[in-house]
């Protein structure tokens, strides 16, 4: 029993003398550092702020009003038209470019075939040519059509058309007035076809495939090359869009260059 008594006053020396130790220790570093040892720890707690980079787009046409855009639309539209006509209104300009020749229609591929294999291959080819040569004679007629349907044209959300592919504004043109333009041009289509003597070549033509087939194959050629003619000139008409859209140097206009301008960081 006194051993255990002992024990426990021996510990409980031992547990005051180290706290006393303790007490000296905490007050010399106050006194020395002015660090205070009984104070509480704080926790400091880092908050990590995600910081989120909004990316404002380059394009800017809020100063651009739809009126604004629609006149520069129009305006490359009419230049398509000009400059294609130009071009495609000469001798081969339809037969020798080969994004908008007039081959013979689909329906009488079969036509070109059998005679050449027997040995008319010659008046396949002069009946082609013929075509052309009536597309580019008509074609010269086709401005002033087709500046009518432009400027007359209403463009409906012409921020998305500036903003949309390299051939927005002439697909929207195209869907907008072919019918029409369809329509209005069908006669000089027709009148070229005989100027250039087309009509009596196919005549001639379709005629002996009969005789050689026995069938009656008959096609509306005014119909055909008018379509043809008009998507030719749509081709031109889409590939200077795309010019003007890409390249600065071809907006030769303010309003091209402010329209399209606009446009460039899309």
């Amino acid at each position: 029993m006194k051993k255990t008594i002992l024990l426990v006053s021996g510990l409980l020396f031992s547990v005051s003398a180290q706290a006393q130790i303790f007490d000296i220790i905490k007050s010399t570093v106050k006194d020395r550092t002015g660090v205070d040892l009984n104070a509480p720890i704080k926790t400091s707690t880092t908050t990590t702020t995600t910081s989120t980079k909004t990316t404002t787009s380059p394009i800017n046409l809020g100063s651009l009003t739809s009126t604004q855009i629609s006149s520069g639309l129009k305006e490359a539209l009419s230049l398509g038209v000009t400059e294609g006509v130009k071009k495609l209104g000469v001798t081969d300009g339809f037969l020798k470019n080969e994004a908008v020749k007039i081959l013979m229609p689909e329906k009488l591929r079969k036509i070109d075939t059998t005679l050449r294999a027997v040995g008319l291959g010659s008046l396949a080819d002069q009946g082609v040519k013929l075509l052309n040569r009536a597309a580019e004679d008509a074609v010269t007629e086709a401005a002033p059509i087709f500046t009518k349907a432009i400027t007359s044209m209403t463009i409906t959300d012409a921020k998305n058309i500036l903003l949309g592919s390299d051939n927005s504004a002439t697909n929207y043109l195209q869907g907008k007035t072919q019918s029409q333009l369809f329509t209005a041009f069908q006669p000089k289509v027709k009148a070229s076809l005989g100027k250039v003597g087309a009509d009596k070549v196919w005549t001639n033509l379709i005629s002996k495939y009969n005789t050689l087939t026995g069938q009656a194959v008959t096609t509306d050629l005014n119909e055909y090359v008018t379509t043809e003619t008009i998507n030719g000139v749509f081709k031109m008409v889409a590939d200077k869009e795309s010019g003007i859209r890409n390249t600065p140097a071809m907006r030769t206009t303010s309003i091209l260059q402010k329209v399209f301008g606009a446009q460039d960081g899309k």
